[in-house]
């Protein structure tokens, strides 16, 4: 009896469909992106004080009316945190979008182009990457002192040929595999073949090259801050904070280690999730 249940469990269990695994990686991601990210665009109207409010002596441990403490000049560590990451925020996105539009104009125009015409694009862009970020940023900083559209351009022109050059590859392989000649063949004019034939077949590679543009924008975005660049002291930024706090690290670490922590958690998690939507594109994540 006892061996005719075991052959019933094991035939039972070769046809029981197997449940999908678990990844909780992803959540976990999405979770900590999301968590940074509401940090920043709702703080200002969480903070407990001003970020330019002096409350307190230079470098106070965390306790009492302050619970991350007190930074170089006296003002409260946790208000700054809250209201400096809105700019990183807003700054990394919009470069990341400007970026990501100039990209796809021009990486879909080199695809489709003729080689010569494509290869001529390429290099133009290919100028923009002789040229450091960081040299980039200084000099339209030196141009517009004080301004985060300023950084915004830097940021977006240090990216952009990455951009186009992903997204050219990716439109040649698309147009190499029929798609186009088909269309052209029924009929369908260049702008309908564009829309419904190139576009949604490099939408998996253009999501995955902005979520890495993204990564890419925050970092240099909180390089930024971190050189001074943008808008000047007082106005919080979590890059600025880390190069204010750290002489005082020893006494306060909790004033350079909470906006490092959370420029960390939301470059980690963006990418966590880039790998992740990289994988699904090629078929490996299914």
């Amino acid at each position: 009896m006892t061996g005719v249940q075991a052959g019933g469990e094991r035939l039972l269990a070769e046809h029981t469909p197997a449940r999908p695994r678990r990844r909780p990686l992803p959540l976990l991601a999405a979770a900590g992106a999301s968590f940074v990210v509401a940090v920043a665009l709702a703080g200002p109207l969480l903070a407990p004080y001003g970020p330019a409010e002096r409350l307190g002596l230079p470098f106070q441990a965390p306790g009492g009316a302050h619970p991350l403490g007190t930074d170089l000049l006296g003002r409260d560590v946790l208000s700054r945190v809250l209201w400096g990451g809105r700019v990183i925020v807003l700054t990394g996105v919009g470069a990341t979008l400007a970026a990501g539009a100039v990209g796809m104009a021009a990486g879909v125009l080199a695809g489709l182009a003729p080689r010569h015409t494509g290869d001529l694009v390429l290099r133009l862009v290919d100028a923009l990457t002789v040229l450091p970020a960081l040299l980039l940023m200084l000099v339209l900083a030196a141009g517009f002192p004080g301004s985060d559209l300023a950084v915004v351009a830097a940021v977006a022109l240090a990216t952009t040929p990455f951009s186009v050059r992903v997204l050219r590859a990716a439109t040649r392989r698309v147009a190499a595999t029929g798609y186009a000649e088909t269309a052209y063949a029924r009929g369908d004019g260049r702008w309908a073949v564009l829309v419904h034939d190139i576009l949604p077949n490099i939408a998996g590679p253009a999501l995955v090259d902005t979520a890495l543009r993204l990564v890419a924008s925050v970092h240099l975005t909180a390089t930024a801050g971190f050189l001074g660049l943008g808008r000047g002291a007082p106005a919080p930024n979590w890059g600025r904070m880390v190069n204010e706090n750290l002489p005082g690290a020893s006494l306060s670490a909790a004033a350079f280690l909470a906006p490092t922590s959370l420029l960390v958690l939301l470059s980690v998690c963006v990418g966590l999730l880039a790998d992740r939507a990289a994988g699904v594109v090629s078929g490996e994540g299914r």
